[in-house]
């Protein structure tokens, strides 16, 4: 009975590591293939952030020709707040970009 549990206990052992090994394989496969998807998409997001930073320096430049124009005394503080925002954007796409491709 105790040989018996052991040869079965050494069977499995033996199917874990056959097991193991067969999926190291098809893990690194699968993070290839996931890495060369994830690459893909940075073009597109990239361009996609820029657009977006280019929106919000558009809104923002008619937010503070607004306030400048009204006599508002805050527009420096408006000013550099959306400015800010557009440069951190595109900073950002820029950033990423780089440290990921």
């Amino acid at each position: 009975m105790k040989e018996k549990s052991k040869k079965i206990g050494l069977t499995a052992m033996a199917l874990i590591a056959v097991a193991s090994v067969s999926a190291q394989g098809n893990g690194q496969a699968g993070i290839t293939e996931a890495t060369q998807m994830v690459t893909g998409y940075f073009d597109p997001a990239t361009k996609l952030v820029y657009a977006v930073g280019a929106i919000v320096g558009l809104i923002g430049g008619v937010k503070v020709y607004q306030k400048f124009s009204a006599g508002d005394p805050d527009t420096s503080k408006t000013a550099s707040s959306w400015f800010g925002a557009c440069i951190f954007l595109i900073v950002a796409a820029t950033i990423l970009r780089s440290f990921f491709l």
